[in-house]
């Protein structure tokens, strides 16, 4: 069975989507829609603008997004079953016919906007940590009196932690000299998957409520919970409690394999999502969608 997965925040890369513009006529004419949809030029940015001005939660999001779908619609996927990390998780609704991508589209940006003003109420941060198991990351988080959680199971021995500046900073120094390879600060807007994301909760609801969702032609796996679903009101209550609960991603992949997945596509900017997961199972295929 083939499992197509959907990247989430640091995948961008100045220059993004360019090539897909160039060859494809399908490709250009999403990317204008989206240029309209948005009510400015994505585009340039994504195109021509720097790392910093990529960086930036409400240009990275609806970028990657668009991305991943216009990859995923040159490919003309059938997926059997589909998962996202985090933001990727509406690439994979929009994969699986659940969302449209003009519909799609407007809930990415109102999300990041959304998630941009909860980083500028709480200026935080996330970090990943290489080389310590899931429970003592936990638990020296638990021990350091600052919001700091476990944000992203990203495969074994790669945890990103979310929280305060002061929290993270704190939680790296712990982190190291508990035995981490690496306490790594991550070139990100917020903390992301974790309580201070709790003021973007609200506003996206509102949102996702006012949204046709349409029954799903395969199961999503989701990050919340790791679980597949077909059932909308299940996917939307998920959408939501994301902002705040931790990307389940280890645990994802592997109940995808559990299911029968062998063959893992992401469809999107870069690789990340297909390293993690030859981490996860060693014996799974992977690749990339290509039209």
């Amino acid at each position: 069975m083939k499992a197509y997965i959907f990247p989430g925040q640091g995948s961008q890369f100045p220059g993004m989507g360019k090539e897909l513009y160039d060859s494809s006529q399908q490709a250009k004419d999403l990317f204008e829609q989206a240029n309209e949809i948005l009510g400015f030029r994505i585009t340039n940015v994504m195109f021509n603008g720097t790392a910093d001005e990529l960086k930036q939660t409400n240009v990275t999001q609806p970028a990657i997004f668009l991305h991943s779908v216009v990859m995923a619609n040159i490919a003309n996927i059938n997926p059997d079953m589909v998962a996202g990390h985090s933001l990727g998780e509406f690439s994979a609704l929009v994969a699986n016919r659940t969302l449209s991508f003009e519909d799609a589209l407007k809930l990415v940006a109102q999300r990041a906007s959304a998630m941009q003003k909860a980083c500028e109420i709480n200026p935080s941060t996330m970090a990943a940590i290489l080389g310590l198991e899931d429970e003592k990351v936990e638990e020296i988080c638990e021990s350091i009196d600052e919001v700091v959680v476990a944000a992203n199971y990203n495969c074994p021995g790669q945890l990103v932690i979310s929280g305060s500046n002061e929290g993270i900073r704190i939680a790296c120094e712990k982190m190291k000299e508990a035995g981490a390879k690496r306490a790594l600060p991550l070139p990100v807007g917020g903390a992301f998957h974790s309580p201070l994301m709790d003021p973007a909760g609200k506003e996206l609801a509102e949102a996702i409520e006012k949204t046709t969702f349409a029954a799903p032609s395969c199961p999503i796996y989701q990050n919340v919970n790791a679980q597949p679903s077909k059932d909308i009101e299940t996917i939307k209550s998920n959408l939501i409690a994301q902002l705040t609960a931790p990307v389940r991603w280890t645990q994802t992949v592997q109940n995808m394999v559990a299911d029968g997945a062998s063959t893992f596509i992401e469809c999107g900017p870069g690789k990340v999502l297909q390293g993690l997961v030859k981490k996860i199972h060693r014996e799974a295929e992977v690749g990339i969608a290509e039209g």
